[in-house]
Parts: C-alpha cells; sequence; structure tokens
C-alpha cells in the first residue's frame, strides 16, 4: 500500500492518501479545497490515478475538493450512503466497503459528532489502520453540541467499536491541533481525556456538556456546500476563504 499523511493549515484537516501499489489506483480520505493543487501534484509525483474521493462525514470547518476532483481527474465521489447525497457516485456502508484495487476500505459506523458518521478500517500485513474522522482525536474527540451530534452515542461508537479493534491499531484523526500525526488504540483507550482511563458514559457526557465551545465560524457556510460535494456558487467559496484570512488577521 502507498500511505501518505497530507496537513491542510487554516482548518488542521488530515487528508490521506492510500493507493494499491500494484494497480497504482488511489483515494483521497477528507480532501479540503484548499489543499487541491498539492493534492493533485502529490498524485502526479507518485504517478497514481486517482480512483475516488471519501468522506468520513459532511464537514463543518472546511470546504471538500471532491467535486472539483472529480471534474479535474476523473475521480468518483464515495461517502457514507446514510447522507444520501445526490452529488455522491457511491454510498458506502459497513456493509459495502469500498475497494481500490487490491487495498479495502471497511466502513466503520461511528456516529455521535454527526448521526452518520464512518471511520475506516484498513488491515495491511504490517499494521491495522483506523481512520477515525472527528470521532476520535489524539487525546480528543470531536465535539457533539450541533449537527446531529449526541454525546452518549459517541462514546458507544469509540468505547464499541474503535477501542475493540485491538491495542495495536494505529488512530489516524481527521485532525490535529498539535502538530501530532497518529496514536494507537490503547494509547486512547488509557490517557484520552475525555473517553479513556476507564472513563464511564455518564462522565463522558458530562465533559462534553461543560466544554462551552463558540458556534463553529464556518458552519453555516460549509455544511450546505458540503452537502453538495463541494460543487458550491463561487461566492460560497470565497466567502469560506474570507474567514480564514479574517481568523488569521485577528
Amino acid at each position: 500500500m502507498i500511505f501518505r499523511q497530507l496537513f491542510e493549515r487554516e482548518s488542521s484537516t488530515y487528508t490521506y492518501l492510500l493507493a494499491c501499489s500494484e494497480t497504482r489506483q488511489a483515494v483521497l480520505l477528507d480532501p479540503v479545497i484548499e489543499t487541491l493543487e498539492r493534492d493533485m501534484a502529490v498524485l502526479q509525483e507518485l504517478d497514481l490515478t486517482l480512483a475516488y474521493t471519501l468522506e468520513t462525514h459532511i464537514h463543518a470547518d472546511h470546504l471538500t475538493s471532491a467535486c472539483r476532483l472529480r471534474s479535474l481527474a476523473g475521480s468518483k465521489i464515495a461517502c457514507p450512503a446514510a447522507d444520501a447525497l445526490g452529488c455522491a457516485d457511491l454510498g458506502v456502508a459497513e456493509d459495502r466497503p469500498l475497494k481500490v484495487g487490491a487495498l479495502t476500505l471497511q466502513p466503520l459506523f461511528t456516529p455521535g459528532h454527526t448521526d452518520t458518521h464512518h471511520s475506516y478500517v484498513v488491515e495491511t500485513p504490517s499494521a491495522t489502520r483506523v481512520f477515525t474522522g472527528d470521532a476520535l482525536l489524539i487525546d480528543g474527540c470531536g465535539r457533539t453540541d450541533f449537527q446531529s451530534g449526541d454525546a452518549a452515542t459517541l462514546y458507544r461508537s469509540v468505547t464499541e467499536k474503535i477501542f475493540g479493534l485491538g491495542d495495536d491499531a494505529l488512530v489516524f484523526p481527521a485532525h490535529d491541533y498539535n502538530h501530532r500525526h497518529a496514536s494507537t488504540v490503547a494509547q486512547e483507550r488509557e490517557r484520552n481525556p475525555r473517553l479513556g482511563g476507564g472513563k464511564t458514559r455518564e462522565e463522558f457526557v458530562r465533559i462534553m456538556a461543560e466544554l462551552n465551545l463558540p458556534y463553529p465560524k464556518k458552519m453555516d457556510l460549509a455544511v450546505p456546500a458540503n452537502q453538495l460535494c463541494g460543487d458550491c456558487p463561487d461566492d460560497t467559496e470565497r466567502a469560506l476563504r474570507a474567514l480564514e484570512n479574517k481568523s488569521i488577521q485577528g
């Protein structure tokens, strides 16, 4: 398997490139519009054909480049089938894995951050990798106070499904704000301050309720645009970039 972890600075988003080394067919997981040119350059450098873009969920903090990549690279758009997006070419679910050459991405239904959120498990001879989206972060997790989120549901998703993958499974989150790249199931089960150390569901629900996080500044623009797979009016993209510039200058 060919694997690259790519980072978008403004939203601290990781995009993952996974490809079959035999067929040179690739998938980009959670691509971001700001890094479109970079992603195209990496594909060219590695002599890969982009077969699919794939989403863990409908994002509230950035705009996906799925639709733009379909236009430029001829890739198909895959996303959780439960989202029922008219712009998608393929819906994935636990009983409908995504196959790219000899590579299989096994969807794992992990709601709680959103009610259709999926993680993806990739098994290779050397490691089990789980791409956890916003369900499980390094020493944290995605918020549950908007966009169909539910703390008790997220607790079950992480403790019963992700933590059940085995201690050595490598955890690759959708975001990290402290320049960390990966973790393990064992590490998160032991020391995650929200979900680890044997915390009960009630303790987790209380922790999440007491976070008092600000309203996501891009949510009202990003969610509708991502429900169109990023095929949004130019003024939406300009407005999202203006919010980024304001954040940098402020």
